[in-house]
């Protein structure tokens, strides 16, 4: 199932504000996302590490990401298999939102 699939109908169809919703709107995928602009391409357990998620909520996270084509994922080693993860092209245009996201919550969130 894609995530134009499960896109939740919202009176709008095919509203580009719900399915970016469903392809980023949780707390989990915009931290995941955060780390690959913050550092660029990432390995499972290096993402699993410093967001300290249980690895079934990171794998299934990275999967939604995948289908919705934001991270693609490489193989760098085959025995055992290892994958690290990258942002597409779709996943880079998210840039400007992930600014705005931080750009707010500095102004608006906790100050230290």
């Amino acid at each position: 199932m894609t995530v134009t699939e499960r896109t939740p109908k919202s009176g709008r169809p095919n509203c580009p504000v719900a399915f970016t919703a469903q392809a980023i709107g949780d707390v989990w995928s915009i931290l995941i996302l955060r780390e690959f602009f913050l550092e660029g391409p990432r390995r499972f357990q290096d993402l699993q590490d410093v967001l300290e998620v249980s690895p079934n909520t990171l794998s299934a996270r990275l999967k939604k990401l995948e289908a919705a084509g934001i991270v693609a994922r490489r193989a760098y080693s085959s025995n055992p298999p290892r994958s690290e993860y990258h942002l597409t092209e779709a996943g880079q245009a998210l840039g400007p939102v992930m600014g705005a996201l931080h750009a707010w919550g500095t102004a608006h969130g906790p100050q230290p």
